[in-house]
Order: C-alpha cells, then sequence, then structure tokens
C-alpha cells in the first residue's frame, strides 16, 4: 500500500510540475533585407562595409556572454540579390552549396524568411536554396505561399527550445508578388495577405505546440497600420496579433521599433547596416518581459575567423566584378535621375529599346546616388547602372494610357509648386542612426519611371492629371492618344510594381497578359552585351546620327521639367537638401 501511494505521490508531483509555467531568458537577433551584403570589403578599393561578417562578431559575443543555447538567430528574408556575390552564386557557381547557404551555416541562423527577391532569382535558384538550406538544418519559411492542393510550398514554421523555453518560428512572405513578378517565376503557388491569415494560423498552431514564446517573422514592410498596404502588414500585424511576442518586419528598408507590454515589432534596415536583440524573458509566475532594441553595426569589426574561412569565395567574385567590358566616355552620375533627363536614365532607355525594338520605353533609377567616373568599366560597374535582376518585357498601351502612366509616376515624384515652396516631393526624417534630420523622398524612387521616344513636358506648377504635355513622337510625328504604341519596361513594371500600370494607366491585371508584346533577358546582361559589341558608351552614342545602333532608328526624344527658369531653381535646393551638396 505504501508502495502504491508512492507512486500516486510521484506521479501528482509531474503533472504538478508540467503544470508549471516554464522560466527563462531567449535572445532573439535578427536581421532583413541584407541583400548579398555578405563579405565586409567591396570588391573594388578594399573600402570596409557593413556585411554579415561584421554582425557574425555581434552574434558569437552574445553567444559568448549568455550562452549559444539561449540565443536564435532569425532573417526576414530578400537575401539573394543585390550584390555581384549573390548574382555569381545564383547563376554562375552553382555546383555544391550556393555560397549564402554556407554563410548562414557558419553563422548558425536557425530560420530564414523568404523575401520577393529571393523569388526573383526564378525557380532554380530558390529551390535549389531551399533544398540545401534543408540541408543543414535551417528552414526557408514562407507558410502563405500556398500550392494548389492547399499545403505550403516552404514551410510555414519550426519550433526551437532555447533560453529554457519552448519558442514557436513563424515565417510568411510579402503577399504581394503577383504586382511585381511575372508568374512563371513563381509558378506552382498563389500568394495569400497576412491578414487575417497569421492570426489563424497562430491560433492553430499555438493549440498544436503550445509554446512559451511565439515569434511571427514577415518579409512585409512596417506600413501605415491602417491595412490598407498589401505589401507593407507588419504595422497590422504587431497592432492586431493576440499570442504573439515578437514581430520581425523587413523589406522596406527603413529600421523601426515598436513595443507596448505584450508584444513587439522590429525592423533593421537594410545591407547588415544594424541588427536587432530583443531579450525574452518569463518567470515560473508567468509574467513575461520584452525588451526589444536596434543595434548599429560597427563595420570595422568583422569577424577575422569568417573573413579567412571565405576568403577563397570573396577572391574569385572579386576577379569576375573587375573584369572589364567596356568604357564610358562621361561620368555616369545616378542621382541626376531626380532633377530631369540624364545620361544615367537615357542609357537605360536606350537599352531597352535598342533590343527590343520598342517605340518607346518607360525607365526609373535603381540606384540612389553613386557615380561611375569617365573610363574603363567593369562588371562590379554593372550592378550599380542595374543592380536587381529584371527581365525586359514589351507591351502594348494607348497613347492616353502613357499620358495617364507618366502623370502618375510624376506625382509620385514631384509636387505642385507653390511660393517658397519644394519642386520634389520631399519630407525631413529624423534618422536615429546620426541623431539627425535628413530629406528624403516621400515614395520609393524606383518607381519614378520617365519615357523616351516621345518629346513632352512635366509642368510643376500644375496639379495632378494635368503636369504632362506629350507634343510628340521622338522623330516629330504625332502623338496619338487613341493610337497604340509598343512600350519596353522592366518585368517588375509589367507584372504591376509600383501600381504604375494599374493607378496610373488605369489597367486591370487581367489585361496584363493581354497586352504583352514579347520577353527578353534580363536588363543586366542586355547592358553588359551592349557594351561587349560597342565597348564605349557616352551621351553622344545614345544620339543619331551618331548613335552606335542608329540601324535600331533609336530615337530618344526629349523632356524636361517646366517652367524651366523656376524648375530649375526650386528643384537644384531640393537636389541640395537630398544630397548636401
Amino acid at each position: 500500500m505504501k508502495k502504491l501511494s508512492a507512486i500516486f505521490l510521484a506521479a501528482a508531483v509531474l503533472v504538478a510540475a508540467a503544470c508549471q509555467p516554464h522560466s527563462g531568458t531567449l535572445h532573439v537577433i535578427s536581421t532583413n533585407d541584407v541583400h548579398g551584403a555578405w563579405f565586409d570589403s567591396t570588391y573594388v578599393g578594399g573600402k570596409q562595409v557593413p556585411s554579415l561578417m561584421a554582425i557574425n562578431h555581434y552574434v558569437d559575443s552574445i553567444r559568448a556572454a549568455v550562452g549559444p543555447r539561449n540565443v536564435l538567430l532569425l532573417d526576414a528574408g530578400d537575401c539573394l540579390q543585390g550584390d555581384n556575390a549573390a548574382y555569381v552564386s545564383n547563376y554562375l557557381d552553382t555546383l555544391g552549396d550556393h555560397l549564402f547557404v554556407r554563410l548562414v551555416d557558419y553563422m548558425h541562423y536557425d530560420a530564414i524568411v523568404v523575401g520577393n527577391h529571393d523569388v526573383e532569382t526564378g525557380h532554380p535558384v530558390y529551390d535549389r536554396v531551399t533544398r540545401q538550406l534543408a540541408d543543414h538544418g535551417i528552414p526557408f519559411l514562407a507558410g502563405n505561399a500556398i500550392k494548389p492542393d492547399g499545403t505550403p510550398y516552404w514551410p510555414e514554421y519550426k519550433v526551437f527550445k532555447r533560453g529554457g523555453l519552448k519558442v514557436l518560428v513563424m515565417g510568411y512572405t510579402n503577399p504581394n508578388m503577383a504586382a511585381w513578378l511575372d508568374e512563371s517565376i513563381w509558378s506552382g503557388m498563389k500568394f495569400v495577405s497576412l491578414l487575417p491569415f497569421v492570426q489563424e494560423r497562430v491560433d492553430a498552431l499555438k493549440a498544436k505546440v503550445k509554446p512559451d514564446v511565439t515569434i511571427v517573422a514577415v518579409h512585409s514592410g512596417v506600413g501605415n497600420g491602417d491595412g490598407k498596404i498589401l505589401e507593407s502588414q507588419a504595422l497590422d500585424l504587431f497592432k492586431t496579433l493576440r499570442g504573439v511576442d515578437l514581430v520581425v518586419s523587413s523589406h522596406d528598408h527603413r529600421p523601426r521599433l515598436e513595443a507596448n507590454d505584450s508584444i513587439a515589432l522590429v525592423n533593421t534596415g537594410s545591407k547588415a547596416g544594424n541588427f536587432s536583440h530583443t531579450v525574452i524573458t518569463l518567470d515560473r509566475d508567468g509574467n513575461k518581459k520584452i525588451e526589444p532594441s536596434i543595434v548599429r553595426v560597427d563595420k570595422s569589426k568583422a569577424d577575422p575567423a569568417m573573413r579567412a574561412a571565405f576568403a577563397r569565395d570573396f577572391a574569385n567574385i572579386r576577379e569576375f566584378t573587375t573584369m572589364e567590358v567596356g568604357s564610358l566616355t562621361a561620368p555616369m552620375l545616378t542621382r541626376e535621375s531626380f532633377a530631369g533627363r540624364c545620361f544615367y536614365i537615357d542609357f537605360i532607355h536606350y537599352v531597352e529599346r535598342a533590343f527590343s525594338g520598342a517605340e518607346i520605353s518607360f525607365a526609373a533609377p535603381l540606384t540612389f546616388n553613386k557615380t561611375i567616373p569617365a573610363g574603363p568599366v567593369i562588371f562590379n560597374d554593372l550592378f550599380t547602372i542595374y543592380p536587381f535582376e529584371n527581365s525586359l518585357c514589351v507591351l502594348r498601351l494607348t497613347g492616353r494610357e502613357i499620358k495617364d502612366y507618366l502623370e502618375y509616376s510624376y506625382d509620385k515624384w514631384i509636387q505642385t509648386l507653390k511660393p517658397g515652396g519644394h519642386a520634389l516631393l520631399i519630407v525631413p526624417r529624423s534618422d536615429a542612426r546620426y541623431n539627425q534630420q535628413k530629406w528624403s523622398f516621400v515614395n520609393r524612387s524606383y518607381n519614378f519611371d520617365s519615357a523616351s521616344g516621345i518629346n513632352y513636358t512635366v509642368d510643376i506648377t500644375k496639379p495632378f492629371g494635368s503636369r504632362v504635355k506629350i507634343s510628340s513622337m521622338a522623330d516629330g510625328s504625332a502623338f496619338k492618344p487613341e493610337a497604340e504604341y509598343t512600350v519596353a519596361m522592366t518585368s517588375y513594371r509589367a507584372a504591376g510594381g509600383g501600381d504604375l500600370l494599374f493607378e496610373g494607366a488605369g489597367l486591370t491585371r487581367e489585361q496584363l497578359d493581354e497586352r504583352l508584346e514579347t520577353r527578353w533577358p534580363e536588363i543586366r546582361d542586355l547592358i553588359y552585351k551592349y557594351f561587349y559589341i560597342y565597348e564605349n558608351v557616352g551621351p553622344e552614342t545614345l544620339v543619331a546620327p551618331y548613335s552606335a545602333m542608329e540601324d535600331n532608328n533609336v530615337l530618344l526624344g526629349d523632356w524636361k521639367f517646366v517652367p524651366e527658369a523656376a524648375a530649375k531653381k526650386a528643384i537644384s535646393a531640393d537636389m541640395a537638401l537630398l544630397f548636401g551638396d
């Protein structure tokens, strides 16, 4: 009888222990939008830059201080595009493990979220990376990318035991994928809005897993928290999610930290400039404390052991990207794109139309403020001219749609000039990193499309809808609102990216496929091909009859801001605020 009582007593103790909440302290470190910033040195000039190697110095320090079993390391996506190293690893060096996989395995990342630029690399790249990450025990998470059978294309979550706590990490990608990328790139899946999907999945998984800590990592911008921006839903999640302790955000490249008594949100910006460090403490009474922070990375503190481990990879990439491909007869300044017509954007227009034969083209600056000097051009410079793997598409648009498209584009770029006011649509923003205010555009400059193949003006004194006046085609012939024209643009834009075709031209998503005429290779590859064939590029080579490709009849046309004197004065002042000179 005593023996039986002892058994019952032991069982009761075990049940009581099981019912007691766990206690412990978890350190969550996160990165996002690294965009290939893997090495601590530039390929040309050896300049130190923020990198995963610098972040690894901090990660190792935290692990050494609190113990590796108390640390969780996450990334919220956009890992596989944006740098020479990513390009070489995606498309050229395809034997063995992808370099990114080897890097994050070295750093002992616990989970990675799929970003839109990861998807943009295409099935061969992201499927390969998914398999290889899994081989190293690292899930590539995107629970809202749904296959036709209703199951997720990528894993949705993983459970960890860290800091003495059971931790549920759930990952989701950007639901607005169809607005940026052609369906062939993401075939076999559809993307579900994070609202209310994530809450439904949180409820289901928490009931199944019974975690102590729940983390939702999303490749989604912070947004306004009003539920209206499909590509930026993180603040919506922060405001509405129940039963979640931490939201890791990304995508918009703007550092952000929000916290209240029960949940925190972190977004570290981009390019390994920051990382987040959130400490979550749970005591035996079930009280939880969440302490988020964003840490600025000291680029000089790159981990020397990691640098040595990947020195051969760096050398191989540097050799490839310093290969000479041609020359410029004049410097190319990307910032000039915001003040009017310039050599940089003219060149992109020229390449788009020279290869496609389109009558008109749209192009926007994809690099904010870089200079490529006159002289030899190396492959590395092509990433400055064109940093993303967008292909070239040609669509059919009417003259009226082209005009409305441009009205919408310039409305994101300029504002109606008032006495003493601004011409460019810019605002001052507090920059906590430097404890100062910096001026920046309200909207994303990669959506600031101009056009070639036509002659037109943009009146900065007029309101939206009446600013753009198209006088003729580039050759002086009539531009007709009812006529249909072939228009070259990026695959991002042709898929609806930036809403210029939807909100501007007034097309529906169903019309995009109907209007698609042709699809060409990636624009950076076409730029490389142009340099390879013609070697020298300058403003003079883009103007007939001196054009290197005059047989293609590429006439760029002209555009300018008017009234010219007022526009020049106001825009010059705004450019000084943006760029400091």
